[in-house]
C-alpha cells in the first residue's frame, strides 16, 4: 500500500460525521524551503499514546523533526522528506495500535 493510500484509508477511518469537521489532517509548505504534516490524533485511538520526539539532521534540506503537541502530532522537515514524515508517523500508529 502506498503512503498516500495508506493516508486517505487513515483519513477515512476517522470520519464519522462529527471528527472530521474540527479535527484532520494538514500538509502544508515552509519557506525555508519544506513541508509541515499536522495529524490531529484528538478523538482517535492514538489520543493518549505517546509519541517519541524524531529528530533527523542530514544536510540543510534533508531533514526530519517530529513530536506530538497537544493532540497532535507534527512533523517539519525539508522538501524531498514529506514521504518520510508520513511514514514515520503510519510507524507510531503501526506500533501502537490496539490489539483485538
Amino acid at each position: 500500500m502506498s503512503i498516500i493510500n495508506w493516508l486517505e484509508k487513515w483519513y477515512e477511518s476517522n470520519c464519522n460525521g462529527d471528527w472530521e469537521h474540527t479535527f484532520g489532517v494538514a500538509i502544508s509548505t515552509l519557506d525555508n524551503p519544506g513541508w509541515h504534516v499536522q495529524f490531529n490524533v484528538i478523538e482517535t485511538i492514538y489520543e493518549d499514546v505517546i509519541f517519541d520526539d524524531v529528530i533527523i539532521e542530514r544536510t540543510d534540506n534533508d531533514w526530519v523533526h517530529c513530536k506530538k503537541i497537544e493532540g497532535n502530532v507534527e512533523c517539519a522537515g525539508g522538501p524531498k522528506n514529506l514521504g518520510e514524515m508520513l511514514e514515520i508517523i503510519k510507524k507510531w500508529m503501526d506500533k501502537n495500535k490496539p490489539v483485538k
